[in-house]
């Protein structure tokens, strides 16, 4: 019974919990928040509803609003003049589930199937399907994010328990006022029939909203849909770079890109650039052997350094998406180039990073990266050689759709390297003016397995192209 009881523990711990836990704090597969200055995103699940949806319709068209509506199936079957005129509106239509009921307690195929119908319900109305999807309560399961088939999951940057009427029309508008800026995806309902919910709680919600959208025009503020707030690029694209990909590899990349967040947050890196981040970076000691930079400098052990990481995500994206190596190659230079000013500009701000001496990462780079400023150096044999050496191979594998193969191919050249910048050299190079660009080209860090395809093919075809 026990050994049963710890098993099922696990297995709700790695459906359930876990998912839930990453994409709540870390944003992992989710859209939560955009970077709009003037934007912001008014998001109503449950609905529709006969009695409040109408009134929320005028309330939105008077101010010439725009919203994302989460709809239940069930809901929507019922009212479907609502649905239609929410589409007619301009507004966008997204899916919670055919039933108000959590992920958590239900089987993939259930919840696939809750989603399937309801986007059949939609489709029928307004003659389109819809791509976005906001599960009950916020809440997802391992498959919810681990396999989307296409779905966008949108949660949200800040919500109002304005599903409860106790709170009061008054204390709800204080509250959503606190939160009106610009990229803000607002969680509202405008219906409360689910459990939990009280029945006449929106009535409160549409008096402080009439107050929030009085605001927000003073202020200049815009509610929009949140495919326009995130854009409809990337974000949440990973299901559409995972097609055709097997379940082993999905599952390895998840389980990868999880440690990577993780790893993040535990030893507090910090991105180089505020959007689509190549490099993150962090204040380290140096331990490796003595290197000489350049010009009679050396770097020692003990000397305070600025190590640098890639981002795995970035990663896979450019490798899930390239034609081919050398396509590969030269996304990852345009990036490297284009972030190298932002790197500099953030450390120049930066008053934690007083005294660095260079900028360092282990890489699988050959050739290249010299080009940029960096000076090349081999790893001492031992240890953390061939520890790097296992570490960046799995990465590779893990992150380029044809990894393994590279590797059979290139093993003479899949040897990582130290790769090193003097913090003067890198502020010369690339701290002019007032950049905003400052710091992605540390490019080539921990993690380059992938980076192998930066200079090792491209040094070769690059020219020629």
């Amino acid at each position: 019974m026990q050994t049963l009881l710890l098993w099922m523990f696990y297995i709700s711990t790695f459906y359930a919990f876990i998912p839930a836990l990453v994409s709540r704090i870390f944003g992992f597969r989710v859209f939560r928040r955009g970077k709009s200055e003037q934007e912001f995103a008014l998001t109503f699940d449950d609905g529709p509803d006969p009695v409040y949806t109408p009134q929320l319709l005028d309330l939105l068209k008077r101010f010439d609003a725009k919203a994302t509506f989460f709809v239940v199936g069930i809901n929507a079957e019922k009212h479907p003049e609502l649905l239609k005129r929410m589409h007619d509106e301009g507004h966008l239509i997204g899916i919670h589930n055919y039933v108000h009921k959590s992920n958590w307690l239900m089987r993939p195929v259930t919840v696939r199937r809750q989603i399937a119908q309801t986007e059949e319900v939609i489709r029928r109305v307004t003659g389109k399907g819809t791509t976005f999807y906001r599960p009950p309560w916020g809440i997802v399961n391992f498959f919810d994010i681990s396999k989307t088939n296409g779905r966008r999951i949108v949660l949200w940057s800040s919500m109002f328990g304005d599903w409860k009427a106790s709170i009061g029309a008054k204390q709800l508008a204080e509250r959503m006022l606190k939160k009106l800026r610009g990229g803000e995806v607002m969680l509202l309902h405008d219906c409360g029939t689910t459990l939990g919910a009280d029945e006449e709680a929106p009535q409160n919600m549409l008096i402080a909203l009439e107050k929030l959208l009085m605001v927000a025009q003073e202020r200049q503020l815009r509610s929009v849909r949140v495919d326009t707030l995130f854009g409809q690029p990337v974000l949440i694209s990973a299901a559409s770079e995972m097609a055709g990909t097997g379940w082993f590899k999905k599952t390895l990349v998840f389980g990868w890109l999880l440690y990577e967040r993780l790893f993040h947050t535990l030893f507090r890196l910090r991105p180089v650039s505020k959007e689509d981040t190549i490099f993150y970076y962090r204040r380290r000691t140096y331990r490796g052997p003595n290197v000489n930079m350049e010009n009679g400098r050396w770097l020692k052990k003990g000397d305070p350094i600025v190590e640098l990481h890639f981002d795995n995500k970035m990663l896979f994206h450019l490798g899930s998406t390239a034609k081919s190596m050398v396509h590969l190659a030269i996304q990852l230079i345009r990036i490297v180039k284009r972030q190298l000013p932002d790197l500099a500009h953030q450390l120049v701000h930066d008053s934690g990073m007083n005294g660095v001496k260079a900028v360092y990462a282990v890489s699988m780079i050959n050739r290249g990266p010299e080009k940029l400023g960096f000076q090349i150096q081999e790893l001492p044999k031992g240890l953390f050689k061939g520890a790097s050496t296992i570490y960046l191979k799995l990465l590779f594998s893990v992150i380029h759709p044809s990894g393994l193969e590279q590797l059979n191919e290139k093993k003479e050249v899949m040897v990582p390297k130290l790769i090193v910048m003097p913090i003067d050299t890198l502020f010369a190079r690339f701290h002019q003016r007032e950049a905003y660009q400052a710091d992605s080209a540390l490019g080539q860090t921990n993690q380059l397995g992938a980076a192998h395809v930066l200079h090792g093919e491209v040094n070769d075809e690059v020219s020629s192209i």
